[in-house]
């Protein structure tokens, strides 16, 4: 007896990832609606083999699986420019309420503490990138609620790297890139707290 013919070609994490991502966009195109999403993402995460992705993926526009190259050309670019510094050295920089936010940001912190509230800023970039030189600082970024933020480049010595906001860019959403170092810092990316009336 011949053994069956392999039900296709094995996909990978990125490929899934890409297949999520189509299907985010689609729901913010208004092509499919919250629950459709959720059904369809369990399908995409739970697929193993290439026409497992296509089912999903069916009646939207496009190609089934989006090609690298594709989300690529689609991701929002990095900021070009020189860096506006904030430097706090074993002082407190903070940044809250209607400021204009630059395209590049570069934060230094030996032992003090920065941060910036985006909340309610004017943010014209779709992309923000901040270089952050923790030391031994604080470094806090509070991000509007719909607001993405990747930190997969900060690298840590001792200190600590948190980040509670998705990572992959939404459109129309602005998306952070944070990168740079802390040793026995900590940097922090989050929405606002909301206790009561308060919000910090």
């Amino acid at each position: 007896m011949q053994p069956p013919d392999p039900p296709g070609i094995r996909i990978s994490d990125a490929d899934r990832e890409r297949a999520a991502a189509r299907l985010n966009q689609a729901m913010s195109e208004g092509r499919i609606t919250l629950a459709e999403l959720e059904e369809r993402l369990t399908a995409v995460y739970a697929a193993r083999y290439e026409a497992d992705l296509r089912p999903p993926l069916a009646d939207l526009p496009g190609p089934d699986v989006v090609s690298p190259l594709a989300v690529a050309a689609t991701a929002p670019s990095t900021p070009a420019g020189p860096p506006v510094v904030l430097k706090a050295g074993m002082s407190t920089i903070k940044r809250t309420g209607d400021w204009d936010v630059p395209a590049r940001l570069r934060l230094q912190s030996s032992m003090g503490t920065i941060v910036l509230d985006f909340c309610d800023a004017t943010i014209p970039h779709p992309v923000v990138e901040i270089e952050v030189d923790a030391g031994a600082g604080t470094v806090r970024l509070l991000v509007p609620d719909d607001a993405t933020a990747n930190v997969d480049d900060v690298v840590s010595g001792m200190g600590t790297v948190k980040s509670k906001v998705p990572s992959r860019p939404r459109p129309g959403a602005p998306h952070f890139v944070v990168h740079g170092r802390t040793g026995m810092g900590s940097v922090t990316v989050r929405r606002r707290y909301q206790v009561g009336g308060l919000r910090f």
